[in-house]
């Protein structure tokens, strides 16, 4: 696709059930979109480049393949894409803890505090990063505490963006969802950073 057309540049770290099946909805109502999703296991990805994906959702193929190429990519390419996007969900797994305060029954924030400080570590100017989980509260307010830490400068807007996906309609919730809840800091650069996520939205959520 060539780079005129595209307006913004998305990535999603994580490769799982949130993340594949969102960013290949972004891509196809996004055309002037360019979505990378991330992801550290090599196998994961060399099944989403393949004929059969790692997940079975009705829909999903279609929609994956309609894109794959063109404005949709896979790839275990982390910091480049985080480098390359000004958006970055982040849609990892979110295990139950077994240790310590809460074992048996609270949420490891581990994986999420992971990705915001390579984030932080290797980001090349200001990012938008919304958070895609069950836990939008403990989760946004866990990375944006990570992100701020960060001694390079770089100013961080941290969204969330919760996710409301059933197992066997994923992708006609993404399609047509019945509400689409976007949360960020009441400042203007918080702001700002929400508008744009709700243009992406705006392409095919009325």
């Amino acid at each position: 696709m060539s780079e005129s057309k595209i307006k913004c540049k998305i990535c999603c770290i994580g490769a799982g059930y949130v993340g594949g099946p969102t960013m290949a909805t972004i891509a196809k109502y996004c055309p002037d979109v360019e979505v990378h999703v991330v992801d550290i296991n090599p196998k994961q990805i060399a099944r989403w480049n393949s004929e059969k994906l790692p997940i079975y959702e009705p829909g999903l193929d279609e929609c994956v393949k309609k894109v794959r190429g063109k404005n949709l990519f896979f790839s275990t390419k982390i910091d480049e894409a985080i480098r390359a996007c000004e958006i970055i969900f982040v849609s990892v797994n979110t295990p139950t803890k077994t240790y310590g305060v809460g074992a048996g029954r609270a949420a490891d924030l581990k994986n999420w505090e992971l990705a915001a400080r390579n984030i932080a570590k290797v980001a090349n100017g200001p990012k938008i990063i919304v958070e895609k989980s069950t836990l939008p509260v403990r989760t946004a307010h866990s990375m944006r505490k990570v992100l701020m830490a960060n001694d390079r400068g770089i100013s961080f807007e941290v969204l969330s963006n919760p996710e409301f996906l059933a197992e066997g309609t994923a992708m006609k919730d993404l399609a047509t969802p019945d509400r689409v809840l976007i949360g960020g800091l009441t400042t203007k650069e918080g702001q700002v950073a929400v508008q744009k996520l709700v243009w992406v939205y705006n392409h095919w959520v009325t």
